[in-house]
């Protein structure tokens, strides 16, 4: 018996108009993801990625198409319900986005004050949650004084306060070293493990993808040019985009290992 997607997106397309000319970023995108996988969408600068993303949260509407995230029908939703729908969507980011006015606690604290859940509760619910990152010992700490690393532990609980569907991670380790960025990752296999929580990687490194994924699409100037296993693309890559990728990191991994590069 076939799975039900949790994620169903159908001939998505969006188009932004500006200086009187209209750009079609997004050209009838498809698209299944199942409930509690780790899905990765690759592309180069420009592809569509963070477009297609901000129409899932919620933050862009498709200009057609359709896309259905659990029980809410995207593109059929109020103002309201889509407000409501966004407290269920977590996102983590490149940049961290944290107010460095607050501490961590109070970072994570956030979105449940915007939800108007009382102090008990969100007492409880952020020490839960920063137990889960690994850094409630930090709770009353400023960005500041945090690394890299600990700053996007710090997103990454604040993206989980309210109990969302789905996390969905927009080039979250773009900004850290390789051994933090493992770290990272390994955080979000573990969390993918214990709470079943569906996560999209949105990214241009196949490392990552490779790393922390067990399906893939690739998306094209705007158009999901391959799309299946992370052990299948690998092994034989379809698209202009995919095929890239995968000769560069092994031309970089060449140089590396035979002192040839630029290191």
């Amino acid at each position: 018996m076939m799975q039900v997607p949790f994620i169903e997106i159908k001939n998505v397309s969006k188009t932004f108009i500006s200086h009187k000319r209209k750009f079609e970023v997004l050209k009838g995108v498809n698209l299944d993801i199942e409930p509690g996988d780790i899905f990765g969408i690759v592309g180069f600068s420009g592809a569509g990625k963070t477009t297609l993303i901000r129409c899932i949260n919620g933050l862009e509407m498709a200009s057609s198409g359709s896309i259905r995230v659990g029980k809410y029908q995207i593109n059929k939703l109020s103002k309201k319900d889509v407000n409501v729908y966004r407290q269920k969507i977590g996102m983590v980011f490149q940049h961290f986005n944290l107010f460095d006015s607050r501490t961590v606690y109070g970072n994570v604290a956030f979105p449940l004050e915007i939800a108007k859940k009382n102090k008990e509760e969100i007492q409880e619910r952020v020490l839960k949650i920063l137990n889960l990152v690994g850094i409630v010992d930090k709770k009353d700490f400023y960005p500041g004084q945090l690394s890299g690393g600990q700053k996007q532990r710090v997103g990454i609980a604040r993206a989980l306060a309210n109990h969302p569907s789905i996390l969905l991670s927009d080039e979250s380790t773009s900004a850290l070293d390789p051994v933090t960025s493992m770290s990272v990752l390994d955080l979000l296999k573990d969390i993918n493990k214990k709470l079943g929580l569906t996560i999209i990687l949105i990214t241009h490194s196949l490392d990552v993808v490779k790393y922390t994924c067990k399906n893939m699409a690739v998306l094209e100037n705007g158009i999901i040019a391959e799309k299946g296993s992370v052990k299948e693309i690998f092994e034989n890559p379809q698209s202009n985009t995919a095929k890239v990728f995968i000769k560069h990191n092994a031309y970089l991994a060449n140089a590396y290992f035979s002192g040839e590069g630029i290191w």
